[in-house]
């Protein structure tokens, strides 16, 4: 819940107020346009938020018995239920849960299986300690709610001063249409939020797909460590899957990569 934003209002009423705004800036409409085709729709959670809960952050891993030990650190469950309809362009579950792991290696960028793992609904699980020793998880427990969802956009190009301005201008006129935003930890889908690198740029770069196939690799979430990571002092961590593995259920080919200042 922002400021400007009603409960109920409807993605084509924000654009419409969007190119309202940007027109009595002097924008021109093709610009706006332009910009509008290149946004993402992303779902963001924060600790304290208006509710429900859709994830639970830090401690031990919530395992289906039987299930392998994890060889990362446990960093979020995420309730696929819980998230609003529609609200990313994610082929996601609709029931179950995802659950992520990751180290804080900063810089580091490789395709880990096992990174994420789907426990469907109704399954019997038991938090476990992770790790190879049995150790316990890495990051603080939290529980973070629905916070909202909302268009996200690429990071324009540094070295392009005159595009920078312009897209600084739109993202202006778009603040000043949601209003403001609560501090989020936990992004699902949408454009990445980066430090040095784009993490979907590393994938493509490390992990070229064939151009064949027809798929791409695509912000899977972004978790912002931030205190619960004590390894960092300020850290991002990102999950990169292929499109089409995400539809399927499929994580051996998933792409992590930490950023941090």
């Amino acid at each position: 819940m922002t400021d400007t934003e009603t409960v109920d209002e409807t993605p084509a009423a924000r654009a419409a107020r969007f190119r309202a705004e940007a027109a009595s800036r002097g924008i021109p409409a093709a610009e706006v346009e332009a910009y509008i085709r290149t946004a993402r729709p992303a779902v963001y959670l924060a600790e304290d938020g208006p509710g429900p809960v859709v994830a639970l952050t830090g401690g031990h891993p919530p395992l289906p018995e039987g299930a392998p030990t994890p060889t990362a650190a446990f960093v979020a469950a995420v309730d696929c239920a819980a998230l609003p309809p529609g609200a990313t362009d994610l082929p996601l579950p609709s029931e179950g849960r995802l659950l992520f792991f990751a180290d804080p290696d900063p810089g580091s960028g490789a395709v880990v299986a096992g990174a994420v793992r789907y426990v469907p609904a109704g399954t019997p699980s038991a938090e476990r300690p992770g790790g190879p020793d049995g150790s316990p998880g890495a990051y603080r427990r939290a529980r973070l709610d629905f916070c909202f969802h909302q268009w996200s956009w690429p990071w324009p190009e540094e070295d392009d001063d005159e595009e920078s301005q312009r897209v600084a201008e739109l993202a202006s006129a778009w603040s000043h249409v949601v209003g403001r935003r609560p501090h989020w930890r936990l992004q699902l889908g949408g454009e990445p939020v980066l430090f040095n690198w784009d993490p979907v740029e590393a994938a493509r770069d490390d992990v070229p797909l064939p151009a064949a196939d027809g798929d791409e690799w695509t912000l899977l979430a972004t978790w912002r460590g931030e205190d619960d990571c004590e390894e960092l002092e300020a850290g991002l961590f990102h999950w990169v899957i292929r499109r089409s593995d995400l539809a399927a259920l499929r994580f051996d080919r998933l792409y992590v990569y930490v950023d941090a200042l």
